[in-house]
């Protein structure tokens, strides 16, 4: 069961053809190749602008320094354990509109998880200072994207997986994607895309999944829906909780996330 994409939607699909939109020239970046542009409808509805609200809005530095002061704490924790693994909740704008990017797995990887829609990241290294440094270090293996620490907000609680391990969504913030620059690595991502904060915020474009455990309910996760991939999982749980996080007067999480202790 899939959506319709909300405006502004990117795809990254290969450098055959690829489109490539001129920077603003108040930005000093290169938009990065083979960047295809989504956009059905010319802007987004009344509807989307008051869930979504505008780049100003979520992405205001006043609204940088709430979710700082509200992650505080959990970010001087955690930067100091020694968590699993981590992945960069990528916020960023498209055309003025706030978005979130996401990454698609390579299909020729192993493990369960192959092909899935994810954050960028991955597990800790030894030469990781924290789950910060971890969380950017495999942003730039992945899409080759060098960002610096004053781009984190912070670490939220650290989730986890099911299969032993635990994962901190560390949220950083790229600036308009109109000006990044990204190099995937083929190895590891099979497509890029973004997912705008109006498209998230709205009841009809996410569901719920009921688990059951030895015939009894267990647990229930979210999933987002769009045209072309379904954001579920812990990528889901992670999306909800941002979401929360970022629009509090716009969204209100109706599930309970995993505990990892």
């Amino acid at each position: 069961m899939v959506g319709e994409a909300g405006s502004g939607a990117i795809f990254v699909e290969g450098n055959a053809g690829a489109l490539t939109p001129r920077c603003p020239r108040s930005c000093l970046g290169v938009m990065f190749p083979a960047l295809h542009h989504l956009r059905l409808g010319a802007h987004p509805t009344l509807g989307a602008r008051r869930a979504g609200g505008s780049a100003g809005e979520y992405l205001s530095q006043e609204n940088e320094q709430r979710c700082r002061g509200l992650l505080e704490a959990s970010t001087r924790r955690y930067r100091q354990e020694a968590v699993a693994a981590a992945v960069l909740v990528t916020l960023c704008s498209v055309g003025g509109y706030p978005a979130l990017l996401y990454t698609l797995r390579s299909s020729t990887l192993t493990g369960q998880h192959k092909g899935d829609v994810s954050f960028p990241g991955g597990k800790r290294d030894s030469s990781d200072q924290d789950v910060i440094a971890t969380a950017l270090r495999e942003t730039q293996e992945e899409l080759g994207l060098h960002l610096g620490a004053e781009s984190v907000w912070g670490v939220m609680r650290p989730l986890p997986t099911g299969r032993g391990l635990t994962v901190a969504p560390v949220l950083a913030h790229l600036g308009p994607l109109e000006c990044v620059r990204l190099s995937p690595n083929p190895q590891e991502v099979e497509d890029v895309f973004t997912i705008p904060l109006s498209h998230l915020l709205q009841a009809q474009n996410h569901g719920y999944t009921h688990f059951r455990h030895q015939g009894r309910y267990s647990h229930t996760l979210p999933i987002f829906l769009n045209s072309r991939y379904r954001v579920w999982g812990l990528t889901a749980i992670i999306t909800d909780l941002t979401l929360e996080l970022l629009a509090p007067s716009a969204y209100r999480r109706r599930t309970r996330p995993p505990s990892p202790r």
